[in-house]
């Protein structure tokens, strides 16, 4: 994905309160006018969240893809059934009748609409989708006018709250989207559930993603409970997981059970555990599917291999733990570790 050369082609934008506590919605009349140059800076502002997005998402209904009003709004202006600033008071309304959770802040929506976004080496359209909430106080010097200085708000543009891109690629399998949310909890599930009503792609990514999620929960939560392990041994674990996804191009179910566990228990209570994530997160987990290097790079910074010992003390593990000991100095009565090594770096 290159947006680099995207162009921002048209812009409007509403007033979106929250309905559930009598907040208005105002739309505009009309897009905003734009110079050239300032249609440069604000593409380059409001792609710059979605360079380093890589988990894919799609439009989705339970009944049927036609149902879902954001696919259908995005897929008339991107084929001009309907024009483009028809459309966007389209978005609005549709946003304004999900805006009721008490939690729901009131903004501005943004509608843009992107050519020229280079997707596996072809041009694309694009419409982007943005809501800001929350605003900056600026300092305005004018220093032609001895000085004058204006205490102004307005909203940062590499700042916006949420977003979403509805790319024109995959329109039969619901666009390909990408998202962010600076928010979490309820009113990040009302952005990407109740507005956008997405579901992810079972991209490389993502599939990378899940089960190494799955495999580090497995093995901090649920082997504690069924096996006598000490925090040394979960380490292990967890370096054994990590050493397979960065020593592998594909990932296999079964080969990296038994790389990881084992244990014909350990990986039989693995897949009770896999399955009931799977059911509880409504989500499909692969057997087979290329490990994505960006996924794994996410996941390493969560795969805590360190010892916390007490307030005093946090060891490092990368490798062999069979060169850790522990055990337990009845004069002193604390419990120790014995690391062995052959040189200081």
């Amino acid at each position: 994905m290159d947006l680099s050369n995207a162009v921002l082609e048209k812009v409007s934008v509403h007033a979106v309160g929250n309905k559930g506590t009598g907040q208005e919605l105002k739309t505009s009349r009309k897009p905003l006018s734009l110079s050239e140059k300032e249609c440069k800076d604000m593409a380059e502002a409001f792609l710059s969240r979605f360079n380093t997005e890589q988990e894919k998402y799609a439009f989705h209904h339970p009944s049927s893809l036609q149902y879902n009003e954001v696919f259908n709004y995005c897929l008339e202006m991107m084929t001009e059934e309907v024009p483009f600033h028809k459309g966007t008071v389209q978005v609005a309304n549709h946003l304004y009748e999900h805006s009721t959770h008490p939690k729901i802040k009131s903004g501005e929506l943004y509608v843009c609409y992107f050519s020229n976004c280079i997707i596996n080496n072809k041009p694309h359209d694009a419409i982007g989708i943005y809501k800001t909430e929350s605003k900056s106080r600026f300092l305005d010097l004018d220093v032609a006018n001895d000085f004058a200085m204006n205490m102004r708000e307005g909203v940062e543009l590499t700042k916006m709250d949420k977003g979403a891109l509805v790319i024109s690629s995959n329109a039969e399998e619901g666009f390909d989207v990408l998202i962010f949310d600076t928010n979490r909890g309820e009113e990040a599930v009302f952005w990407t559930e109740s507005f956008l009503s997405i579901v992810p792609q079972a991209t490389a990514y993502y599939n990378t993603n899940q089960v190494m999620t799955v495999a580090r929960q497995f093995i901090e939560k649920q082997i504690p409970q069924e096996y006598e392990v000490n925090r040394k041994d979960q380490v292990d674990y967890l370096n054994r997981s990590l050493e397979y996804f960065r020593s592998n191009a594909e990932f296999d179910k079964k080969h990296f059970e038994k790389e990881v566990f084992g244990d014909g228990g350990m990986i039989k209570s693995y897949r009770n555990f896999e399955q009931s994530y799977a059911e509880e997160n409504a989500i499909d987990l692969e057997d087979n599917f290329s490990i994505s290097t960006q996924a794994l790079k996410k996941q390493a910074r969560v795969y805590k291999s360190v010892l916390k010992l007490d307030k005093n003390f946090h060891v490092y593990i990368h490798g062999n733990t069979d060169l850790i000991e522990k055990g337990y100095d009845s004069a002193v009565g604390k419990n120790y570790y014995k690391i062995y090594f052959d040189q200081e770096l």
